[in-house]
């Protein structure tokens, strides 16, 4: 590479003070410019901050940007918005509209020449590239992926969309029966609404209509309906508290056979202080990859299952089958 890459961050959230913090290890790139909504000039790191109005401004000045809105409104708003200035890297989450946000990506980055490369993170992410190879492996089997005990940006970000709700934080967590029982070779059929359940924590407003919050978030669609979820209002020094802390984590098996006497287990697992950190850590790795392919002619959208891992590291292809081959 013959300069370090030019990282842009737009949206200034638990996400993107995560990145900002994370590029401190990414000796390779180097931070411009964040972008945000909201009017002040410089980051914790000192590093100046645009308004979203002025990004065209900057279009020769960053290599990769990183997307850290959320998944319920942000991205698939301003998704294509920056897409068709620069190479982009989001972690957008809602499972069931990336197909139709990956069509809006893939138009707008092939129209302008651009590489945006969508649903970065963990789940979808790691987890993702771990579903597909344990399937690749063994043809037949039976999927599972548990997330938690942990803190989802997502969802807790959802949360704090609906009227009434000044903050709040939601775990997911797994139903650690159904968990033994897999390990100990059973498969069960079972759904992800089955095998976790939610829990949310939130800050309403003063005199806020705590009954229609509630109803609210437990019809949910594509968050927390059909969900077994608890809803607890506390005060926000309660949240401040006990729930200030970002941990997250999870599991993806696969229990399969490779003949009738036989059978095997796959798993990978995370265990994570840092939701935020972690996630955009994972971005930062993909945002080298996307810079890559622009430099390679690449245009339109890809995900984790597109990209080759060697495309991540900043390491050379005969350094890669050294070190780890």
């Amino acid at each position: 590479m013959n300069h370090k890459i030019r990282i842009g961050i737009a949206g200034y959230g638990n996400l993107g003070k995560g990145a900002e913090l994370a590029i401190q290890y990414n000796t390779d790139m180097e931070l411009v410019a964040v972008f945000s909504r909201r009017h002040f000039k410089h980051t914790a790191s000192g590093v100046p901050v645009v308004s979203v109005s002025d990004m065209a401004e900057y279009k020769d000045k960053i290599d990769v940007m990183l997307l850290c809105g959320g998944s319920a409104t942000d991205l698939a708003e301003q998704g294509p918005q920056f897409a068709a200035l620069f190479n982009t890297v989001d972690s957008f989450d809602t499972h069931a509209k990336i197909p139709e946000y990956f069509g809006a990506m893939d138009n707008v980055a092939k129209k302008h020449g651009t590489v945006a490369t969508i649903s970065v993170g963990w789940d979808p992410g790691l987890f993702s590239l771990n579903r597909l190879l344990a399937n690749s492996v063994l043809p037949q089997g039976v999927d599972y992926t548990f997330w938690g005990k942990g803190v989802s940006q997502g969802h807790s970000d959802a949360l704090r969309r609906i009227a009434g709700v000044k903050d709040a934080k939601q775990y997911t967590i797994p139903k650690d029966e159904l968990i033994a029982s897999i390990r100990a070779g059973q498969a069960p059929i079972v759904s992800a609404n089955q095998a976790h359940w939610r829990d949310c924590y939130i800050v309403a407003d003063e005199g806020a209509d705590l009954e229609f919050i509630e109803q609210t978030v437990k019809n949910m669609p594509d968050y927390f309906a059909g969900y077994e979820t608890k809803v607890t209002f506390i005060s926000a020094e309660d949240l401040a508290a006990k729930h200030g802390d970002m941990p997250h984590g999870g599991f993806v098996l696969r229990s399969g056979t490779s003949s009738p006497s036989n059978k095997h287990i796959f798993e990978f697992s995370l265990k994570l202080d840092s939701n935020p950190e972690f996630t955009s850590s994972v971005l930062l790795a993909y945002a080298r990859a996307a810079y890559r392919m622009s430099a390679w002619n690449f245009t339109g959208a890809y995900t984790v299952l597109d990209i080759p891992f060697a495309w991540l590291s900043p390491k050379s292809a005969a350094e890669l089958r050294q070190q780890f081959l």
